[in-house]
């Protein structure tokens, strides 16, 4: 065998690894593209939510460590959603790192900032809690600004009636595996304690903040 010939089968043998790698690559970089897209035709093309049948969450600036936090959830049914049950459980890690950090730069105005008139009585709760019923302020672990941390999720811009739902609804859609707590269970009696027209009025706060 020629010293060409040798160094060209050598050649070729050392990078096949490196194309091989590359190929991955762009085979996973294409399966995030898609994912991207599955997930804005519910949760809109800038992650702003979106009002169908019943409304869907905004993804747009929510904290990365949140969004798979939850996705999470539903994967280990401590959280209950038939659609996200079977969407993420499609997801590899990767993609879930992936799509998180996405939706966590995206900062489109908010779809539908909730009333006015409910806002303000909202804001007083918000920063202040409720002493009197042992409710503390949302904007103590949620930030002045409702932009989040880490697990605890941004509300900033997120859509009025979705913020109400949760509220609303908390014990029938979080901690549904007492094996596997986590954070959620920090808001649950915040939740219980607050009556219709007091989420009302977070709802509408929260919603109208950038």
């Amino acid at each position: 065998m020629t010293r060409t010939l040798l160094a060209l089968v050598v050649g070729g043998a050392l990078a096949l690894p490196a194309f091989t790698s590359i190929q991955a690559a762009h085979a996973a970089g294409a399966g995030v593209e898609a994912k991207m897209n599955y997930c804005q035709d519910c949760h809109g093309p800038a992650g702003q939510g979106f009002h169908g049948f019943y409304p869907i969450p905004r993804l747009a600036g929510q904290q990365p460590d949140y969004i798979k936090n939850q996705l999470q959830a539903f994967i280990q049914h401590r959280r209950t959603n038939n659609i996200m049950f079977n969407v993420a459980h499609s997801l590899q890690p990767s993609v879930i790192d992936a799509l998180a950090n996405r939706f966590s730069h995206f900062n489109p105005r908010p779809l539908s900032p909730g009333s006015r008139r409910l806002a303000e009585a909202g804001r007083k709760i918000f920063e202040n809690g409720m002493p009197e019923a042992n409710i503390a302020a949302c904007a103590a672990c949620h930030g002045p600004e409702a932009k989040g941390h880490g697990e605890i999720p941004r509300l900033a811009g997120q859509l009025p009636d979705y913020v109400f739902n949760k509220l609303m609804n908390w014990s029938k859609e979080r901690g549904q595996n007492p094996s596997l707590p986590d954070t959620s269970l920090i808001m649950e009696p915040v939740a219980h304690s607050l009556n219709q027209a007091q989420a009302q009025a977070v709802a509408a706060y929260v919603s109208s903040l950038r």
